[in-house]
């Protein structure tokens, strides 16, 4: 096998994030289904954006926030998303290349506009996404280059790319690319209404081994396997792929694999703010411990630090340096 130039690489929705403190009313009076993420259109999101109150916004996007995590904990990571050639995408691609991450993917000349997410927060930390995907559901799969997937140890999609058509097949041929290098491709279901959406696919996805890791909530666990009982959740899990890490809030997380399961606890936090972005940077913790060889509980412990990190403050990407963290609680790999 070629040596890696990259850790890991990512592919997702580039969105820009656009974040507001919000109580439960507004969201009842704007029809919105808490703790979710919704697909908007253009209309809908100039309505919310209306009737907001002052806003933090920066760059988002499930996997990017995953691989920025990545980065600033010192692993070699790369990016493929797609935003529109105006103020916002040049934006985002400034940040994350600011991040470390290397981005290369072509800028749309024209079409919609860079995609956005409007994230209400509520007082219990509860994000609510309502998104609109813009530019970013024209990735295609000549937006995906074989030499960089090749390239990459692990290659970490997310489940939001089964929602526009082109995005889906540019993800089959990542993940093909891939596995012909001998490389591990990750999935992270992302959210419950997505998995509610495409639980089929992601099963067969999972079931012909078309991915390798498995990140899911417990909400999205239950919702894939339509049950309730945990137990019963995970051991099929542990049956349809060779590795599923599943995140349990202030439970910490277990790690499944043929071998066994492996609980990890959680951090302890001063108080939660906005767990806006928490399964994405547990992703980028873990996936950076199994890229160090760390073994699965200390991939866990790390997950868990940088998912305690990004809770304790508005927004999804990390405000303090995550490699300086580790040091810290004596992680370092």
């Amino acid at each position: 096998m070629a040596q890696a130039k990259y850790d890991v690489l990512g592919i997702g929705n580039a969105i820009f994030d656009v974040l507001v403190r919000a109580d439960e009313k507004f969201l009842a009076d704007h029809g919105m289904t808490k703790g979710g993420m919704a697909l908007i259109d253009e209309a809908r999101a100039a309505a919310i954006y209306r009737d907001m109150g002052p806003a933090t916004e920066m760059s988002g996007g499930s996997a990017a926030n995953t691989i920025v995590g990545i980065a600033n904990l010192g692993a070699r990571a790369a990016y493929v998303g797609k935003v529109k050639d105006d103020q916002i995408g040049r934006l985002y691609t400034h940040d994350i290349r600011a991040a470390g991450v290397a981005y290369e993917t072509g800028p749309a000349a024209d079409g919609p506009a860079t995609g956005c997410s409007y994230i209400l927060v509520t007082p219990d930390g509860e994000r609510t996404m309502n998104t609109y995907l813009g530019a970013a559901q024209d990735l295609t799969v000549a937006d995906i280059d074989p030499a960089q997937i090749e390239a990459s140890r692990i290659v970490y999609l997310e489940g939001y790319l089964w929602d526009p058509k082109n995005a889906k097949e540019a993800f089959v041929k990542a993940a093909t690319i891939a596995h012909g290098a001998g490389r591990q491709v990750a999935l992270t279901l992302s959210d419950a209404f997505c998995v509610d959406r495409y639980r089929d696919e992601f099963l067969d996805l999972m079931r012909k081994g078309t991915v390798d890791l498995i990140f899911a909530n417990e909400s999205e666990l239950h919702s894939l396997y339509q049950t309730a009982d945990f137990d019963t959740a995970l051991k099929q899990l542990r049956a349809d792929t060779k590795l599923g890490v599943v995140t349990r809030s202030e439970k910490g997380c277990v790690v499944a694999s043929a071998d066994g399961v492996v609980a990890v606890p959680a951090f302890p936090i001063k108080e939660l703010v906005d767990t806006t972005g928490a399964g994405d940077l547990f992703a980028a913790g873990f996936l950076f411990g199994l890229v160090r060889d760390a073994g699965h509980v200390k991939a866990g412990r790390l997950g868990a630090l940088a998912a305690a990190e990004v809770i304790q403050h508005i927004g999804a990407r990390p405000m303090v340096s995550l490699k300086e963290l580790a040091e810290q609680h004596g992680l370092s790999v």
